[in-house]
């Protein structure tokens, strides 16, 4: 009689065997965040986030140039370009500054040296005798209100020279402070193109050790062409006509005249 509620396996079926100790099984991996490896030669850069806000302009003008306070690896090399302009911009200033000093005292130093001049008639200048005729009195005379007249000066004085070799030489002058040197030697230039024509052909010739300004220039007479020559400095304004002379001869003329009669004090 069978057992129904058993059950027998088959005779010939293979029994398995039943380990009394159960297999390990291997167990299931439990998810961990893994420490970021650092890069190697083959793997990518990893990403850098800052928290530090950057700028839209590529650099905070308080801070470097990668917007950080550091200078992206250049530190030392590169300056802020509004600190170049501005130090440019002061050192220019700067230069300025120095050159209208310079020229200020510069032309105080002349002013201070050349003011106090005063204006002779020696007797003989070289070849050149000093005319005291009534002539050439009178003629100095006319010279002397003339210039008076153009020029608002402390003294003025005219003198005729007479010259063995060529004719007279006429000669004017005044003295006082003068503080555009230039301008009122062209305004005693005016004063000879008044009475005889245009002076022409202008033009500046070496003042020599007294300084100043000094020129040269031509003008029509009855006897043909005549040169005029002409001195200023801060402290007298002269002029000289030479009939019968070149410019050349006439500036160097000149130059022995005003040594001879320009006496500074």
């Amino acid at each position: 009689m069978s057992d129904r509620g058993s059950t027998h396996p088959p005779s010939n079926a293979e029994t398995p065997e039943i380990s009394a100790t159960p297999e390990p099984r291997e167990p299931r991996e439990t998810p961990v965040t893994r420490a970021a490896e650092p890069p190697t030669a083959s793997s990518p850069q990893p990403f850098e986030i800052d928290d530090q806000p950057f700028s839209l302009t590529g650099y905070d003008e308080h801070e470097g140039h990668d917007g950080r306070g550091g200078h992206d690896g250049h530190e030392g090399h590169e300056q802020n370009p509004r600190s170049k302009v501005r130090r440019i911009v002061l050192l220019s200033l700067l230069a300025v500054g120095l050159i209208g000093a310079a020229t200020v005292v510069y032309a105080g130093w002349q002013i201070s040296s050349q003011k106090d001049a005063s204006l002779t008639a020696p007797a003989q200048i070289g070849s050149l005798t000093l005319d005291e005729s009534e002539d050439g009195k009178s003629t100095a005379d006319y010279l002397q209100t003339a210039l008076a007249a153009e020029i608002d000066l402390d003294k003025a004085i005219g003198a005729v020279y007479a010259d063995p070799a060529k004719n007279n030489v006429l000669f004017l002058g005044a003295t006082g402070l003068i503080w555009s040197p230039e301008k009122d030697l062209d305004t005693a230039f005016g004063l000879i193109s008044d009475n005889q024509g245009a002076v022409t052909d202008l033009h500046k010739v070496d003042p020599g050790k007294l300084g100043g300004t000094m020129k040269c220039g031509t003008t029509k007479s009855d006897d043909g062409d005549l040169a005029v020559c002409g001195w200023a400095d801060h402290g007298s304004v002269a002029l000289a006509m030479f009939p019968g002379h070149t410019t050349t001869d006439s500036a160097a003329l000149l130059l022995k005249i005003r040594e001879a009669t320009e006496i500074r004090s």
